[in-house]
């Protein structure tokens, strides 16, 4: 079963005071690029993150947010000494220099005192507890399990897809080697009235001369080869479906191998019936790699 490169998860849960939000969410890339966005004071998470979401996705561009706040309650905020002491020794110097020069200043209230910014501190950026950072990993394993559950159904349906365009290609295929035996009576009977329209008569002819270029015209336009590789590749795709590995990329290159045969068969073709075969390949393969770009 493939497994695209496009999810999302998202999970909350609340311990020790603080309540918090993940989302997890992924999109199409070349490698695989992980990126977290969560306060560094639970920096020891990341390791545990990193492993796990590794281990079960081999490629895309994944982040990972966290928000965490504490939850309202008499201990939502604490004063913060190191702010307190500067606001204070910055009010003390004020009044000082104030009264130095016979200013009269009102005195500040403690209310006044606690408006600055940082003396009534959130704790949260405090060291993490354990009941906090082991409530936080218990989260992972459902966070990846949904979110992998999403990879896996978005990957069923690309593999629904690109079954039924190889189907569409398997057919066109077939219907282009059903016109080989037809495209070579075409091309004599084409050939030799070139012939005779510059000898002015068919009598003329050396019927030896005209078999002999006949069969070089039939060796440089053959598309023999391009009809059996496009057979190869197909089942080839159909393995890599089937394998349940990581085939993204191995596919993307298969479909740049199809659209390789699908514009030699085009260049050869010298036929209306089989140009448009091959015209009608190069599109479904085009739709087929545009698929291709999700697969992981």
């Amino acid at each position: 079963m493939l497994t695209s490169m496009t999810g999302f998860a998202a999970r909350t849960g609340r311990a020790d005071g603080f309540s918090w939000s993940w989302e997890l969410r992924s999109v199409n890339g070349k490698g695989f690029d992980l990126r977290f966005r969560m306060p560094d004071w639970l920096g020891a998470l990341e390791a545990d993150l990193r492993k796990q979401i590794g281990a079960g996705a081999a490629r895309g561009s994944i982040s990972l947010n966290l928000r965490i706040a504490r939850e309202a309650g008499e201990n939502a905020v604490e004063i913060n000494p190191d702010a307190l002491n500067r606001v204070l020794e910055a009010i003390a110097q004020i009044e000082e220099r104030a009264g130095a020069t016979g200013v009269n200043l009102t005195p500040a209230s403690a209310s006044d005192v606690m408006n600055f910014r940082g003396v009534m501190d959130a704790p949260q950026n405090r060291e993490a507890s354990d009941e906090l950072l082991n409530a936080l990993r218990a989260d992972i394993a459902p966070l990846l399990e949904s979110f992998n559950a999403m990879r896996h159904a978005e990957g069923a349906s690309l593999e629904t897809v690109l079954s039924r365009q190889l189907s569409e290609i398997e057919t066109l295929t077939l219907k282009a080697q059903g016109l080989l035996s037809e495209r070579a009576d075409e091309m004599r009977t084409s050939f030799e009235e070139a012939i005779a329209r510059v000898m002015g008569a068919r009598a003329d002819m050396d019927e030896a001369r005209i078999a002999q270029e006949i069969a070089v015209l039939a060796v440089k336009s053959d598309i023999t080869e391009e009809i059996d590789r496009l057979h190869a590749h197909i089942k080839g795709a159909r393995d890599l479906m089937a394998s349940g590995d990581p085939v993204g990329r191995k596919f993307d290159f298969l479909c740049q191998e199809f659209n390789r045969e699908a514009n030699t068969l085009c260049s050869k073709a010298q036929n209306a019936a089989l140009t448009e075969i091959g015209l009608a390949l190069k599109v479904l393969i085009d739709q087929m790699r545009e698929q291709v770009q999700n697969v992981e």
